[in-house]
């Protein structure tokens, strides 16, 4: 388990679609560790391999108020819906906020450490950090479906409001 350097846009493992996990071993368990210490370290919401330097199919997000960690190895999406407009920022591109539309539900399928293959259903932030990390294993970068950015100041006013 360790902290890994954040890899920033434009680097180009950000822009490829990483490839499938073929064997859950040492190597991967070692892999979602590292992910979890880094998300950790830079307090962020969710991360994907390919944000520390490694183009494989796994990811992790922290869901629900009580932020248990959910971890996905070659995850696919089987079914969304409903969209909403929210703001997202994301750990490759710092000091980068800005308006995204995302589907409000979605169900995935993907394996756990132990490669087991579970359905999962979330909807709201869950759907939206879920469908944001599963997009950088595909190549989509969060900066390709902005619909407007949000400044600093708009950031602090925003929360100022809601404390």
């Amino acid at each position: 388990m360790a902290i890994k350097e954040v890899v920033e846009h434009p680097a180009k493992v950000l822009s490829e679609k990483c490839k499938e996990v073929t064997e859950i071993n040492e190597e991967i368990i070692t892999l979602l560790d590292d992910l979890y210490d880094t998300m950790v370290e830079h307090d962020g919401v969710g991360i994907a391999a390919p944000q520390i330097n490694v183009p494989l199919r796994v990811a992790i997000v922290e869901l629900g108020e009580e932020r248990d960690v959910l971890e996905m190895i070659n995850p696919t999406v089987i079914e969304t819906s409903g969209a909403e407009v929210d703001i997202e920022g994301c750990l490759s591109f710092p000091n980068l906020f800005g308006e995204v539309e995302r589907p409000t539900y979605v169900k995935i399928e993907a394996c756990d450490r132990e490669g087991r293959v579970y359905e999962l259903e979330a909807g709201g932030f869950d759907a939206r950090a879920i469908l944001h990390e599963i997009d950088h294993l595909d190549g989509i970068l969060f900066d390709s479906k902005l619909i407007r950015v949000v400044t600093e100041d708009e950031l602090a006013q925003m929360y100022g409001e809601e404390e």
